[in-house]
């Protein structure tokens, strides 16, 4: 079955009413309304040619014409593209909002986890929970598709590389949703259901295949998803070269250690992410600003910690001396400061 059947399929019964979505048929309408117009340049060329136009007028007609759709064209970059950026800016704020919330639901403990589950009154049982995970992630993928496909149509028909840029920009303006590090979590989260005991008699697939792997000591998240698309997650840390531990995912997608980002940001543990200034840089993708919008992999931090035990204590009793060093060594700088020695 054709990706547009399985779209139009979801967009009919499968998913939740009201949620916002890529607007596929629209923006193919868009793409035929500039193919419209790429013809008719093509056929005043032709009638220029068949009539003996001087060689000057027909020039600036073919000039006319390659400059509407070798790069760009007024009739996409008026509203192809802005209509695009605000359909995918609505999708990952929709599919981020309701990821946080279905995790914070299952992470809750004590009072607080009381009174989400009564606010929550559809959340009644952990079947229900990876069924609302499986929502998401579908939304989240199908979506994800959808714009790909658009925008390699948008090139192919356009001779361009204008649908890449227009991705490439996605991803700075971290509206990428495969980037987004709440598909993650509910990865890990999806894994530690099917790993606890709970008594589930009908257990739901939230993917076609999704796993931990480890290859020389080297963890990896893996997923196949929709339309045959696969996400391998590496959780080997960039700047430490380890396993990630008491994981943060940046705002540009990127996952680290904790202690290594606040290295990296120049900021210590006490203080936090929260204080970085904004010219800190992402240690891969070297964009600005990605430090105070860090998210913690809470369900990521779970499963490595159950799936590596070994490593994961190992880790544990380093990370706490040094995360005492740290904190140390801050409170006698502060108490310098207060004395004023």
């Amino acid at each position: 079955m054709k990706f547009a059947k399985k779209y139009e399929e979801y967009m009919q019964g499968d998913r939740e009413k009201g949620l916002p979505l890529v607007g596929l048929k629209k923006l193919k309408k868009m793409l035929k309304a500039c193919r419209r117009e790429i013809e008719a340049h093509e056929n005043r060329i032709q009638e220029e040619r068949e009539i003996g136009e001087s060689s000057d007028s027909l020039e600036i007609v073919e000039n006319k014409c390659n400059n509407n759709c070798s790069g760009h064209c007024p009739v996409c970059d008026g509203t192809f593209f802005p209509s695009l950026l605000q359909e995918m800016l609505a999708v990952v704020g929709c599919f981020n909002e309701r990821a946080k919330k279905l995790l914070e639901l299952h992470l809750a403990s004590g009072f607080k986890k009381y009174v989400l589950w009564i606010v929550n009154k559809s959340h009644r049982n952990h079947g229900s929970l990876i069924q609302e995970g499986k929502n998401l992630v579908t939304y989240a993928i199908i979506n994800s598709v959808a714009m790909r496909k658009i925008l390699k149509k948008y090139d192919k028909m356009h001779h361009s590389t204008q649908g890449q840029a227009f991705k490439a920009k996605a991803q700075s303006l971290h509206i990428e949703i495969l980037q987004s590090p709440w598909l993650c979590e509910l990865m890990a989260f999806y894994i530690n259901l099917r790993n606890s005991k709970v008594n589930n008699k009908a257990p739901m697939e939230l993917f076609g295949d999704c796993s931990l792997t480890l290859e020389d000591d080297k963890p990896t998240l893996s997923c196949c998803l929709f339309e045959s698309l696969r996400v391998d997650i590496n959780l080997t840390c960039s700047i430490c070269l380890d396993m990630v531990f008491d994981a943060v995912s940046l705002s540009c997608g990127h996952i680290f250690c904790y202690m290594c980002c606040c290295s990296a940001a120049s900021v210590t543990i006490v203080d936090g992410l929260k204080v970085a200034a904004l010219k800190e840089k992402c240690p891969l993708c070297r964009r600005q600003g990605v430090y105070r919008g860090a998210v913690h992999l809470d369900e990521l931090n779970i499963l490595l910690r159950e799936s590596c035990p070994d490593e994961w204590e190992k880790r544990h009793q380093v990370e706490r001396l040094e995360r005492m060093r740290q904190v140390k060594e801050h409170w006698q700088l502060q108490y310098r400061a207060f004395v004023g020695i």
